[in-house]
């Protein structure tokens, strides 16, 4: 039986783990997955997907990884990474992952770029060059020569809520996400304002920001912003609606940290310019009412047009972390679990987090029917897996998923079983 050398494990899971082959070699301990089999050439995981469809260990520990937060393809076999390092400033790298070979194989990761201040947002642009949001500044490069081009910087970067997503939206903007400082608006003396000071001014933080790119080398120039009350928009993304022929923005709502088990919601919402969506006056129960956020009773209104209503709600504490809108299969292509829907990665620890979930979109772009779980099974099982830490995820050029864990330091991959 393979065991977590440094706890017991519970009797019932012990007798379980009699019918696993001993798969927790001292290699791959480094990320506390056990291994059975292949997937996609990969040691394969236990987690549970769509049918026809497994998990592999692409990288962890070994590979150097400390913290990574997102990871796109940038040729095939060729993944760029944002690893925060941690949540001290300046410890952050941006990395190039060679996919070949084994977990733990010597030069498959490359620093491009060390000393960042917690590195996190990570694009492809229509430019073909990867854009980075750092907590304070967003800059790009292109991909075979790294030559860093600032666009904007003097980004806040303190408070609770420093880091940057960067998603591309309508007309080839850049949406980025500039979190409140604070988890309620609290100051000094723990008291609640109203107006909060957060969301004033000309540079309101609580934010998605608009980046405006012009001409054919999209050149940056002004930074607006785009919506306010959205407490951390770590995870954005743009449908297609092809009913009207426009592009719809969607933000997945970090809320407010009550101690409370099921409150307050999660929150996704509907990106419309000029929209305020509640922080830090309101919040969302679990039927998608808004209701006063504690602290702010008899002082807020959390009606329209005082504050937008979320579009769903989702179950409190998931912290979604990325949303990604995948498009519909062409014809010609072989079906995938994820093709024609908006993908959220669930992040939190609790019982309804640490998963991969998704919602099929329609021809107007709006997603909904039944949740669906793409990834999941990732309740910690010493000698098994530990407990899920998704962060980010993409699609490379054949289709498949990709995921980052934070936490965990692992780059993994959802593939088609072999025949």
């Amino acid at each position: 039986m393979c065991a977590d050398r440094s706890r017991p494990l519970p009797l019932a899971l012990a007798a379980a783990m009699l019918l696993l082959p001993c798969a927790a070699t001292a290699a791959n301990e480094a990320s506390r997955y056990a291994t059975r089999g292949q997937c996609a050439g990969y040691p394969r995981i236990a987690l549970t997907t769509p049918k026809g469809w497994c998990v592999g260990l692409v990288a962890d520990g070994r590979d150097e990884l400390r913290m990574p937060r997102r990871l796109v393809e940038v040729a095939p076999g060729r993944f760029w990474i944002t690893d925060m390092g941690s949540w001290e400033p300046h410890r952050g790298r941006l990395l190039e992952l060679d996919v070949r070979g084994q977990p733990g194989d010597p030069g498959r990761v490359r620093v491009l770029a060390q000393g960042l201040d917690r590195p996190h947002g990570l694009a492809l642009g229509p430019d073909g060059k990867v854009y980075v949001g750092e907590a304070g500044v967003i800059w790009r490069t292109p991909v075979d020569t790294l030559e860093r081009e600032e666009l904007w910087r003097d980004l806040p970067d303190d408070g609770a809520h420093p880091l940057r997503e960067l998603v591309f939206g309508p007309r080839g903007h850049l949406l980025i996400n500039v979190g409140s400082a604070t988890d309620a608006c609290r100051n000094d003396e723990q008291r609640q304002p109203v107006p909060c000071p957060e969301t004033e001014g000309a540079q309101p933080r609580a934010a998605v920001y608009e980046g405006a790119l012009q001409g054919a080398e999209l050149k940056p120039h002004a930074l607006r912003p785009l919506a306010t009350g959205l407490r951390n928009s770590l995870a954005l993304a743009v449908t297609q609606d092809r009913l009207n022929g426009g592009e719809r923005i969607w933000q997945a709502e970090n809320s407010v940290d009550y101690t409370d088990a099921d409150a307050p919601a999660e929150e996704l919402n509907e990106i419309e310019h000029g929209g305020h969506y509640g922080w830090p006056y309101c919040v969302s129960d679990t039927k998608g009412r808004s209701v006063v956020a504690r602290g702010y009773e008899r002082r807020a209104r959390c009606t329209a047009p005082s504050r937008r209503p979320p579009f769903m709600a989702w179950p409190a504490h998931v912290a979604p972390l990325q949303l990604l809108a995948v498009p519909p299969t062409a014809a010609a292509q072989p079906a995938r679990p994820w093709d024609g829907k908006l993908l959220a990665v669930w992040h939190g620890y609790r019982t309804k987090g640490h998963r991969i979930v998704a919602w099929q979109v329609g021809h107007d772009g709006k997603p909904g029917g039944k949740m669906e779980n793409v990834v999941a099974g990732w309740l910690g099982m010493p000698g098994l897996r530990p407990q899920g830490t998704p962060a980010g995820i993409t699609l490379d050029s054949q289709g498949r998923l990709w995921i980052v864990e934070d936490r965990n330091r692992t780059v993994l991959v959802v593939a088609p079983l072999a025949p």
